[in-house]
């Protein structure tokens, strides 16, 4: 599928549709605006790229290009899980957030492309007069391949990734469902760890806001401070902090969330007494003491048990794990 555009269009082969179609903002069958001869829809070339095939669009992109790229998406009715896709081109420049949340598939940029970036990062391209980028879960997951990274460093056999280039990314892992690391030697962007459900992600700077959303297991770890929203609609895992800005937890359902510094918390999130084996978690992936460690705030949701007494009755206790 080849397009020509005379102008720049945002969320192309985005396949949340920015999750406003239903508010007539982008729908699917929405024409993509300045085309050259063509009446493709924002659906046209998600279709796409689902059946692994080609997309080439000639002039630029704007924000959000391939957004969750990859991803059967649940709000359309899909699993949730990842699936293939197929190769983007882009014959111009590419505006910010591009690749965020993708977990499949290739784009190949001709021209500039603008940070902050998603979870993508560039290989040597093996297609002249393209730069070449792919999802960093997948590669984590599956491998290289034939694939050589221009910078940064992975460890196929441990599957360990180093992200030591300089450039911003976000939601990084996205997904994650294997036993992976990465380390990001230096800040972060949003939604870092993004419904990962296996894995670690490392930042020894400062990661932005919605680090450890929807986390669903694995362990993120920020040296310094997460932006708003910090764990919010966290599942399982668990987030260790420096410090967080705003409130942290905000409908967490289940998981921990630890702190070098206290942190506020949305209800019913709430400081719970820290463990042993906090500890031990805690100084695994920071590299502290044991005292230090314990000097941490656990933070999470108090459960219930029901519990028979003697006389017949039932009463609800709360326990902390």
């Amino acid at each position: 599928m080849e397009l020509e555009l005379t102008g720049k269009v945002d969320s192309l082969c985005d396949y949340t549709y920015s999750f406003t179609w239903q508010n007539n903002k982008i729908r699917p069958d929405t024409i993509v605006p300045f085309q050259k001869g063509t009446n493709y829809t924002f659906k046209n070339l998600v279709d796409e790229l689902r059946k692994g095939k080609e997309v080439r669009i000639k002039g630029n992109a704007g924000k959000r290009l391939g957004y969750s790229m990859g991803v059967d998406l649940k709000h359309f009715g899909g699993k949730g899980a990842q699936e293939r896709a197929g190769k983007l081109y882009i014959d111009g420049d590419v505006a910010s957030e591009m690749g965020m949340g993708m977990v499949s598939g290739t784009i190949y940029i001709k021209g500039g492309v603008e940070e902050p970036v998603g979870n993508v990062v560039e290989v040597i391209s093996d297609e002249p007069g393209y730069r070449k980028f792919r999802s960093i879960t997948e590669i984590l997951c599956k491998g290289l391949g034939k694939d050589r990274l221009v910078k940064n460093s992975f460890d196929e056999r441990k599957r360990e990734l180093v992200l030591d280039d300089g450039v911003q990314r976000g939601t990084v892992a996205a997904r994650c469902n294997c036993e992976a690391s990465v380390t990001i030697e230096g800040n972060a962007y949003n939604g870092t760890g993004l419904l990962m459900q296996k894995g670690t992600v490392h930042v020894e700077g400062n990661a932005g806001m919605n680090t450890g959303a929807h986390l669903d297991g694995g362990t993120v770890i920020v040296d310094g401070t997460a932006d708003e929203f910090a764990g919010a609609y966290m599942k399982k895992g668990a987030l260790i902090l420096g410090d967080a800005k705003g409130y942290a937890g905000a409908n967490l359902k289940d998981g921990a969330i630890f702190a070098k510094k206290k942190i506020k918390t949305s209800p019913p999130v709430e400081e719970l007494a820290i463990s042993q084996d906090d500890a031990r978690l805690i100084a695994k992936y920071i590299g502290v003491g044991h005292v230090e460690a314990m000097s941490y705030h656990k933070y999470g949701i108090k459960k219930e048990r029901l519990v028979r007494m003697r006389d017949g009755s039932v009463v609800v206790r709360r326990i902390e794990d």
